[in-house]
């Protein structure tokens, strides 16, 4: 929050990303940002079961984001059936289902502000990605609804709805990066991004430490974290030090600025 904007109740933000990295990548900085200035953060993870190496390697990321411990809906990725043995894909699960699983989450955690993926499902268009959008915008709204699942917990309004994105100036030296390894670049037109943070300093390295504590993706060649662990610091945090949003909606109340908060 700004030093200028009046005292109010306690900043918080959840974020609501598909794979356990994700939320390093996409916001990592803002997440160890607001944590810094004593903020309540939390992540949901709505893929991966939460015995998994990479449940685990989540833990370790956001101890060093400050996010607390992971919540895990537990579905399997698209692309790794055996992620969560037993459980369907995400993206084949009922999309009621997963908003119910989400809504309990921003009911627990209660947070002014959530962010999620973009509607295309960030750069790539990963299929979780763009479900877990979904699910998280009808989850967003459901939350404040009395009648809706009230087993799930008190209704809660989040303030403001914010999906992590990528404008087409801010793809440049990532774009062809990841075309060398046959994935899509898609990125939205400069004037759909409302907010833009710059990460750089103390946020930047904890962004980086926590990309690194997911070690098995970037022991990979083809995964994001591996292709930036392979690149000159520079290059890379160039790449990493600024984040990208696009405010979606409001909750009906003045809603929270996604930005820098003082610390």
């Amino acid at each position: 929050m700004p030093p200028s904007q009046p005292a109010g109740p306690r900043p918080s933000l959840l974020g609501v990303f598909a794979h356990p990295d994700d939320e390093s990548l996409l916001a990592g900085g803002v997440l160890a940002q607001h944590a810094a200035s004593g903020a309540a953060t939390a992540v949901v993870t709505t893929t991966w079961s939460p015995d998994s190496h990479r449940a685990r390697e989540l833990t370790d990321a956001l101890a060093v984001l400050g996010a607390g411990e992971p919540r895990l809906l537990g579905f399997a990725d698209a692309r790794v059936p055996d992620s969560a043995p037993g459980r369907p894909r995400l993206c084949d699960a009922p999309i009621e289902e997963v908003v119910r699983l989400i809504v309990g989450h921003v009911r627990a955690v209660r947070p002014r502000i959530v962010v999620t993926h973009d509607a295309y499902g960030q750069l790539t268009g990963h299929p979780d990605h763009v479900r877990t959008h979904q699910a998280t915008v009808l989850a967003f709204h459901a939350a404040g609804l009395e009648h809706f699942h009230p087993e799930s917990g008190e209704p809660w309004q989040p303030e403001a709805l914010y999906a992590a994105t990528h404008p087409h100036s801010g793809v440049g030296e990532l774009a062809p990066l990841l075309e060398r390894v046959g994935k899509k670049v898609l990125s939205v037109p400069d004037e759909h991004v409302t907010a833009t943070v710059d990460v750089t300093g103390r946020s930047l390295e904890r962004k980086w430490a926590a990309i690194l504590a997911h070690r098995s993706e970037a022991a990979r060649e083809r995964a994001l974290p591996g292709i930036l662990a392979r690149l000159p610091a520079p290059v890379r945090e160039s790449i990493i030090a600024t984040e990208h949003f696009t405010r979606l909606g409001t909750g009906g109340g003045p809603g929270g600025a996604l930005r820098e908060p003082a610390v």
